[in-house]
């Protein structure tokens, strides 16, 4: 195999330990980026004998620009490697996985990246972990047409990164989505294949946790559709629509005609719990159980306001030029 490992983390901890313990048995190329860590995740990823990138702090952080200097560093050390693989600090790899989806991507050369079944470490340990393994079940095995398929755990052709130019640095959340819409654009395929691919590590257990979550949702909705929402994709354009009705417009069409409507503006609000039954169906038939459905309904719903306050949270960015990373852990 001749492939590259990309690790990117901050103040990942232990956590750090246990990624780069699944990956460095599997690939000699191993590169661990760091963005800024005050813990001591640098000296394990000495004490791990794997390659260290530290990014410089006087740039904003983000995990796009995290993968690609990380991208471009293995390419100097090794201009002959094929394939590369990202992997988050927070998630380990699962056994025989480099080799299961090299030979995937060398098979079929119109497959620009491929991925595999993500779980969840403890998802009975809270809601919002619960909530992240049920969003890792979401894509189907396959050709991924749905660009969010594609996460930061993945296996990329080095060509094809090259020629795209990689991540968008300027995305502070969703830039792998907004990648993909870009290979399938230039006519390649982001593949989903039945094989277990990593644990992931949400470690969320407080709501502000998941708000925060959220609001970088937002953002990168906000972000991917002003980038890719008038090209043939039409990349997030319905999400965005979705946040300035449910997120944005309705709350302030009814602050701003309670009094004149002497309260009859407040009815509107009934569209939240439509829009929740709706949500509830859809994961319904997707197999959920009525707990899990109703559990992810609720929250999509009370995340239309987090994400209305991440896009304009973007605009706001854009206007100043300057996108900066939103932690939530």
């Amino acid at each position: 195999m001749n492939v590259g490992v990309v690790v990117i983390g901050r103040n990942e901890g232990e956590r750090l330990r246990e990624c780069l313990a699944s990956v460095c048995p599997s690939a000699e190329d191993v590169v661990y980026v760091d963005s800024g860590s005050t813990d001591h995740s640098l000296l394990i990823a000495r004490e791990m004998g794997v390659h260290i990138h530290e990014l410089d702090e006087s740039v904003p952080f983000s995990a796009a620009r995290a993968r690609n200097e990380g991208f471009a560093y293995l390419y100097k050390q090794n201009p002959t490697i094929q394939f590369v693989q990202f992997i988050d600090g927070d998630c380990t790899l699962s056994d025989s996985w480099l080799e299961k989806a090299s030979n995937e991507l060398a098979l079929h050369a119109d497959y620009a990246a491929v991925v595999g079944h993500l779980q969840e470490l403890h998802p009975e340990d809270s809601i919002y972990n619960h909530l992240c393994a049920m969003e890792w079940r979401m894509s189907a095995v396959g050709d991924i047409t749905d660009s969010a398929g594609l996460g930061g755990i993945s296996m990329i052709s080095a060509n094809v990164f090259n020629q795209l130019k990689g991540f968008n640095p300027n995305l502070v959340a969703g830039e792998e989505p907004e990648l993909a819409v870009r290979m399938a654009l230039a006519n390649y395929k982001v593949v989903k294949i039945d094989y277990q691919m990593a644990v992931h590590d949400a470690d969320m257990h407080h709501f502000s946790q998941w708000w925060k979550r959220t609001i970088r949702g937002g953002h990168a909705i906000a972000h991917r559709a002003f980038l890719n929402g008038s090209s043939a994709a039409r990349d997030c354009v319905r999400e965005r629509s979705s946040i300035w009705l449910w997120g944005i417009g309705l709350p302030l069409l009814v602050i701003f005609t309670i009094m004149p409507s002497s309260g009859w503006s407040a009815l509107l609000l009934a569209g939240y719990p439509v829009l929740g039954f709706r949500v509830f169906r859809y994961r319904r038939k997707l197999g959920d159980i009525p707990y899990d459905a109703i559990l992810y309904a609720s929250f999509i719903v009370i995340g239309k306001f987090a994400e209305g306050i991440g896009l304009l949270k973007f605009h706001q960015n854009r206007l100043q030029q300057r996108y900066e990373i939103i932690e939530y852990k």
